[in-house]
Parts: structure tokens; C-alpha cells; sequence
């Protein structure tokens, strides 16, 4: 423990709890967490599991969290203490020693259906002082597709089977009827039922942990740290609030399209207020429920706002003290960010959520511009299910995929390449050594993508490609679980966009086929390749200000090509033998080129999309000129104009970008 945190403690613990004993407890608490997840890490079946999507908190005897995992991901965080309320709410006071719950619930705080919580409540004698709470993606909970995710499922009995609140524990009685109704209703049972135990495992780690502080420290004296702990960060968020600006700021985000309607991108509206005694969201004015399964329930519209607020709290803990410094009006029930039973919301972590936080991002960059930051890449889930004809029993196989991909350029320096989508910073990407082993398909290619990351003065971090190739199976279907296939990953203050998410099937053959950004049950056969991009991160700062020096290392680091190195920053360079990186830059031809860009992005902005569409179908133009030049959007396997999500890309460009370039009157 250092001095610095000795003195913090002491300044805001309570008068009933020395400071030295809160400080030991807070760490204490956190680190009961962080040994439920290693508990996990060890006994879970599932690869999605294993790989880290999966969650730990403690919470109070109110159903408040009283602390996360340091490695959890941010969606389930934010929901955690909602779930554990609503076992409190549902069982009132037939909660026993013994007893573990499981929820998986939307509609009562939860993430979606593939998120399955199990909660076990702590005793010192028959008194409740706390709940652990473990909570982790079963890559399949039924539903119409493998892997539950559908995109086309208009409400949640198309996704999979909702757990309301449930007791699989009885006074420590394992009751086998209702785990073998939840792992039956599965596409791989055998791996649920595993999770199932090893989830419930892992929270008496936690239990053991608390008891074993009580035993120490006496019941009060930990009651009274959770009360405290969450205290404190309540105190701390409000009291650095005080050295902020107040107002109030407003963006807007969107979700590619709404199936049932004319083509348009889907908006997602932010207004933040800073008064002084609190962090204030109204997202009223978002639009209506889509008519897929990219929609929001209210626990993860509140856990967005959490997530991408604490991004720029850095050094405080989240816990339910940080949720009572921010308050979210969401509005009626209906909308995107407020989707209500029964409206399919399994998607809401590629629709809404990050929407949200990036919206955030750009609303706390102005307020805190030492942390700003673009628009990071959208989570992206690629899933395969079928059945597996390398084993005799042809069992049922889900190759179950997510992506790294970049995070948007910063005020001081490049966004982070090839990173964990902001959604879930604690995901890990699968070893491909792992899936080809469990599933029927091989990874033909896994690497950054040049010329991904949005252009600006300084660059957004790069995507990534992978490719795949589906080999013994039968009865296999693709599902793709993104979006920002059309709102693509944009920058700000005077920074480019990055480049559209989307699955291209047998590329480059005779059976070519653009998927697009969402999609689900496409009949795939063995033999059939696939590959995706995910998109790098937004541009911050003009492009024409990135020293041509900085340029040069981005093509020799293979992070741009020497053609867009031209086209997006007017940077010329030769190429004398790439193979040993001896590239030069052409200072007059860079002069020239950047005086060109200059003279003319206003204008190009303005060129007629059905022009720039038709060079895109003549193959004149490739998708980043269409975006980041002319700020056209496509349908981009056939090149289709989509003139009204054009219009509001091009509004966005103008606000987001344009608007600084007449600020920038240097020259190269």
C-alpha cells in the first residue's frame, strides 16, 4: 500500500472504519473476484467461456455491487447488480443457506439470452451479507439458429430460452430436474451442464473469501467496507466533477438500418448534463425498436452509459457508488435504447451498445480532450454451426468467432491496432489452434489489415482480417452478429472514417457473395472459404496534419499503403525496395498532392453519389474512396447508391470532420 492511498482512504472512509482496515477490505473484496474468475478459468467447458466472456462481481445484501473483476468485461458489469435485485425481488425471503440462482433475464436487468448469471448468497449465520454473482456466454441457448444468435428474430422466443429467476440450488440440494430442463433446451448440453457447475463453483470461491474476512475482521466490519466502498466511489466521481466544465452536450450514433423500412441509417440520440452533483443522460429521441435483433433492453442502455463514462474515470473503481453518480432517462418503452418484452435483443451488443459508448467517447473528448479519443471498431460475432463429420457421431459443432479490431486515434497519439472491442476490454481472441481442434474449419488468414485504420493527424489503430475455410460438416449454417456495414467507424475533429464491416463468401470465385455486416442461417457447405475485416478505428485531427515523417513509418510499419498514403494524406512516397523497407518520401510531389486534397475534399463531398456509385460499380473506385473522399455509402457487393444513409453520413462527415478542416490553414 502506498502512502498516496493510506492518505486517500483517510480522507474519505468512514468515521466507524479506520482507514488502513477499509483500504485492506476494498483490495480484499476485489481480490475474492478476481479468485472467482481464476476458479472459472480453470473448470469451465466451454472455449467461448474460457476465452473470457465471463463476469464476477460481489454484491451487497441489497443486490449492489460492491466490486467487479479486473478483467471482466464491461457489458455484464453494468448489469450485474440489476440480476442479483431481481432474485432478491422474485425470492423475498425464501433465500436460504445453500441456495444458488441462475437468470439469464433481459427484461429484468440482463444482457441477453447466451448470458447466463448464477447467483449464491453469503451467510454468516441466518443473516444475508452479501451475493456472488459469476456470470458467463453459453455459446448456445436454442433458439432458431446455432449459437442464438438471429438476426432476423423480431421477439425473444426466436433467440433461445429466457431463464427468469431460478433456483438450481436448494440448501445445498442440487436439484438435477431443473439443470437438465436448462442444459436440454441447448445445443451442446454436455458443455452447459459443465459451465453450469463450474459457474456455481466459482462463486464459493467468493463466498469462502468473504466468510473468511468475517471470521477476521467480525460481520459489522465488513458490512460496513461494502457500504463504504461503494461510498467512496460515489465521492470521488462527484467530487472530480467539480473541476470539470458544466453544460450540456448532444450527439448522435446509428444502427446500419431498420429491415422493415425504407433503407436509412437508425439513429441512436445522447444528451449528457453536468451540473455539478451528478453525470446526467437523456437518450429520448432514439428511434423506435428495429425490426431486428439489434435492440436494447434497459439494463444494457444503463451499462453502455456506465462503460463508456468509466472510460474516462480511469483510476476510480466501478461499482454501484459509480452507478448512483450517473443517471440515465432512456425514455418510453419502445425504442432502441428501452426495448421492452418481448422484442428480440440479442444483438444489442453490436446495435446499441457501443453506439453508446462511442457517442459517449465523442461528448467526453470535449470535455476532457487530454482523453479523447475516435469512434473504436464495432463487436462483431461470426458464428458456424452445423454438424461435425470428423467423428463418427456427427455431434453438433459451434464455431463460435469474435474479432480484434482498432480503436479510434487520441488527441496525443494513434489508437491502439488489433485490441479487444471496447464492448468487452478483457475478451481475449481465440487460439485458432484451439477452434480448428473443436470445430470443422480451418483459419486460412489472420492478420492486420493495412490501410484500416481511420486517416488523421494522428491515425486510428488498425483492424484486422481473418479467413476460414469450412471442411468436414453437414447441415452448416453462418451467422453474423456487427453492424456499421454502412455507420461506419468514423473520426472526429477533422479525422476519416475507418472501413465497413461485412463477410464476403468464396472471394475472388465463380461463387463470390457479399453477406454484409448482419446476417443469419446461410446454408454454407464443406469447401465453402469466408473471410472478414473489422474495421480500425476513427481518425483524430486532420490528416493533412500528420507529418509526412509519420507517414512514411506507417508504410514501412505495413500499416498504410503507398497509394492511400497519397490519396488519404497527401504524402507521396516511392517505393525503392520495399522488401528491405527503403521507401522515400517525394517532398514537392507531397506539397503538391496535399495542396490538391486541400483545395478540393470540400467538393468531393459534394459530388453526385450516383456518379461516384457508378465508378464504384466500373471498379474506378474502391470503398474507402467512396467513404472517406466522398463520404458515399454502398451496398457494397453491388455497388447500389443508398442515398438517404449518404446524406446522413455526409451530415455527420461535415460535423464530425469537415467543419475543422478550415481551421487548418498550414501547409506541408
Amino acid at each position: 500500500m502506498t502512502a498516496n492511498t493510506v492518505g486517500e482512504a483517510t480522507e474519505t472512509a468512514s468515521p466507524q472504519l479506520d482507514p488502513v482496515t477499509f483500504e485492506v477490505l476494498k483490495n480484499a473484496f476485489a481480490t475474492s473476484v478476481d479468485l472467482m474468475s481464476e476458479q472459472i478459468l480453470r473448470t469451465c467447458y466451454s472455449f467461448v467461456i474460457y476465452s473470457r466472456d465471463f463476469s464476477s462481481a460481489l454484491c451487497d445484501r441489497d443486490g449492489n455491487t460492491v466490486m467487479q473483476g479486473s478483467g471482466d468485461i464491461a457489458v455484464h458489469v453494468g448489469t450485474l447488480h440489476f440480476q442479483c435485485k431481481a432474485i432478491l425481488e422474485f425470492f423475498e425471503d425464501d433465500i436460504n443457506p445453500g441456495d444458488v440462482f441462475a437468470i439469464n433475464d433481459p427484461y429484468r436487468g440482463g444482457t441477453h439470452v447466451n448470458d447466463v448469471s448464477f447467483i449464491r448468497p453469503i451467510f454468516v449465520e441466518d443473516e444475508i451479507i452479501g451475493f456472488a454473482q459469476n456470470k458467463g456466454h453459453w455459446a448456445d441457448i436454442g433458439g432458431n439458429v446455432p449459437g442464438s444468435f438471429d438476426v432476423h428474430a423480431k421477439e425473444h422466443f426466436s433467440e433461445g430460452l429466457r431463464i427468469t429467476p431460478l433456483r438450481v440450488w436448494h440448501r445445498r440440494n442440487f436439484n438435477k430436474d431443473v439443470a437438465e430442463l436448462l442444459v436440454s433446451n441447448t445445443r451442446a448440453p454436455a458443455v452447459s451442464l459443465g459451465d453450469l457447475h463450474a459457474q456455481s463453483e466459482a462463486t464459493a470461491v467468493c463466498e469462502r473469501e468473504v466468510l473468511r474476512l468475517v471470521e477476521r475482521y467480525s460481520k459489522d466490519t465488513v458490512l460496513e467496507a461494502m457500504q463504504e466502498t461503494q461510498d467512496y466511489v460515489e465521492r470521488r466521481v462527484l467530487n472530480s466533477l467539480k473541476d470539470l466544465p458544466q453544460g450540456e452536450w448532444e450527439t448522435v450514433d446509428y444502427i446500419d438500418m431498420d429491415p422493415a423500412k425504407e433503407e436509412g441509417l437508425v439513429p441512436i440520440k445522447i444528451r449528457l448534463k453536468l451540473d455539478g452533483e451528478g453525470i446526467h443522460y437523456d437518450l429520448r429521441g432514439s428511434a423506435p425498436t428495429v425490426a431486428s435483433f439489434l435492440n436494447s433492453g434497459l439494463g444494457t442502455t444503463h451499462s453502455a452509459v456506465y462503460a463508456g463514462t468509466k472510460t474516462f474515470f480511469p483510476d476510480v473503481p466501478l461499482n454501484s457508488g459509480f452507478y448512483r453518480a450517473v443517471t440515465v432517462e432512456a425514455g418510453e418503452e419502445g425504442t432502441v435504447v428501452n426495448a421492452g418484452w418481448p422484442t428480440a435483443v440479442s444483438g444489442f451488443c453490436s446495435g446499441p451498445y457501443e453506439k453508446l459508448m462511442n457517442g459517449i467517447f465523442e461528448l467526453w473528448s470535449t470535455i476532457r480532450p487530454e482523453r479523447a479519443m475516435g469512434c473504436a471498431f464495432n463487436l462483431e460475432y461470426l458464428l458456424v454451426g452445423g454438424h461435425d463429420g470428423r467423428v463418427a457421431e456427427s455431434p453438433y459443432f459451434m464455431w463460435y468467432d469474435w474479432m480484434a479490431g482498432g480503436w479510434g486515434g487520441r488527441s496525443s497519439k494513434d489508437g491502439s491496432s488489433a485490441t479487444s472491442p471496447v464492448f468487452g476490454t478483457g475478451l481475449a481472441v481465440q487460439p485458432v489452434e484451439g477452434q480448428e481442434r473443436l470445430n470443422p474449419v480451418i483459419t486460412t488468414r489472420h492478420e492486420i489489415t493495412v490501410d484500416s485504420g481511420g486517416p488523421g493527424r494522428f491515425r486510428g489503430g488498425c483492424g484486422v482480417e481473418k479467413g476460414g475455410i469450412l471442411t468436414d460438416a453437414t447441415n452448416a449454417v453462418m451467422s453474423y452478429c456487427c453492424d456499421r456495414g454502412r455507420s461506419v467507424t468514423w473520426g472526429i475533429e477533422g479525422g476519416l472514417p475507418s472501413i465497413p464491416h461485412g463477410v464476403w463468401l468464396n472471394k475472388g470465385t465463380d461463387k463470390e457473395r457479399y453477406l454484409g455486416a448482419t446476417f443469419s442461417n446461410v446454408d454454407v457447405q464443406s469447401g465453402d472459404q469466408f473471410t472478414r475485416p473489422s474495421a480500425g478505428g476513427g481518425g483524430y485531427g486532420d490528416p493533412l496534419d500528420r507529418t509526412p515523417e509519420e507517414v512514411l513509418e506507417d508504410v514501412i510499419d505495413e500499416y498504410v499503403s503507398v497509394e492511400r498514403a497519397a490519396i488519404d494524406y497527401g504524402v507521396v512516397i516511392k517505393a525503392i525496395d520495399p522488401e528491405v523497407d527503403q521507401f522515400e518520401i517525394d517532398y514537392p510531389a507531397t506539397k503538391s498532392a496535399r495542396q490538391d486534397v486541400r483545395s478540393n475534399r470540400e467538393a468531393w463531398l459534394k459530388e453526385d453519389p450516383e456518379k461516384v456509385a457508378e465508378l464504384y460499380r466500373q471498379g474506378e473506385l474502391n470503398e474507402m474512396d467512396a467513404i472517406r473522399r466522398y463520404g458515399v455509402i454502398l451496398e457494397w457487393g453491388t455497388g447500389e447508391l443508398l442515398p438517404e444513409t449518404t446524406r446522413q453520413n455526409r451530415e455527420n462527415m461535415a460535423r464530425r470532420s469537415q467543419q475543422y478542416w478550415a481551421l487548418n490553414t498550414d501547409s506541408a
